[in-house]
């Protein structure tokens, strides 16, 4: 039986500039490998020594990418290693087999949102409503699964993600703050659903996985073993779990650190 690796992607194998938190001189610095370009610039990185990690990870475990971009987003980035069978987008709303969304279960999806959670429609009214413009830059449908607003973090009312939540909290949604993303996400959305699909069609055996945000406490809590960076919505709470590591690594080291443990606990015994 294989073992499933299914990790997030930004701040937790791949990082922004802004992200990178690189606190040595930089004459120190790592060499890093651009794996994501967008509008003809240069977005997202991981260390050289990152990439080769990844590469030996595919090699030998059954990596899944897990995130909460669109696939239109996720479709941006070039992983080195060899091609993921399956990849997870849009925070488990869509399975792609070899790069093509699986029809069947998007709409097992599409019925249990439906069924469970108070419309898209009115989340995304709301967060237009409650959110003041001075603050906000954006404001994006995902998918037509999700909302989430780009924001400006020094101008946001240190309440306001709270306030939301506990909105959100009686609808069957959830609100989680990523960099300066706020990102309302119905509950039954998960990344954590997707992975069990993936590990059902594979017979995989035991599931690794690793994460920084709220978003992805569902995928750790799943997986036989978890991992989250220092930094991050989780670190910042303190969150934790008897099956989860608390890496002291934050940044771009974080995700050397991450696959690191990866290939030690998939590689077999001896």
């Amino acid at each position: 039986m294989p073992v499933l690796v299914a990790s997030d992607l930004d701040r937790t194998l791949i990082y922004s500039a802004a992200a990178l938190a690189l606190t040595v001189p930089d004459a120190r610095a790592p060499r890093l490998l651009c794996v994501e370009v967008y509008d003809g610039k240069p977005l997202s990185y991981l260390t050289e020594t990152a990439a080769r990690l990844l590469t030996e990870l595919g090699d030998t475990a059954l990596f899944v990418p897990t995130t909460t971009r669109t696939r239109e987003q996720y479709r941006r980035i070039s992983l080195p290693g060899p091609p993921p069978k399956y990849a997870i987008c849009a925070n488990g709303g869509h399975l792609l087999v070899d790069g093509v969304t699986d029809a069947d279960w998007h709409a097992r999806v599409t019925a249990r949102l439906a069924g469970e959670c108070a419309p898209l429609a009115e989340v995304h009214e709301h967060l237009l409503s409650a959110a003041d413009p001075v603050w906000v830059r954006k404001h994006r449908i995902a998918e037509d699964l999700f909302a989430y607003l780009v924001v400006e973090r020094e101008l946001l009312p240190v309440d306001w993600v709270k306030e939301l939540a506990v909105w959100a909290e009686n609808r069957g949604w959830t609100v989680s703050l990523q960099g300066r993303k706020i990102y309302a996400v119905p509950k039954p959305l998960t990344k954590s659903a997707a992975v069990r699909e993936v590990a059902r069609r594979t017979g995989a055996g035991p599931t690794l996985a690793a994460g920084d945000s709220l978003l992805d406490a569902d995928l750790l809590l799943a997986a036989d073993r978890g991992w989250r960076p220092g930094h991050g919505e989780l670190a910042d709470t303190g969150w934790t779990a008897p099956t989860i590591s608390a890496l002291p690594e934050r940044g771009v080291w974080a995700g050397e650190r991450i696959l690191r443990e990866f290939l030690r606990a998939a590689r077999p015994a001896g």
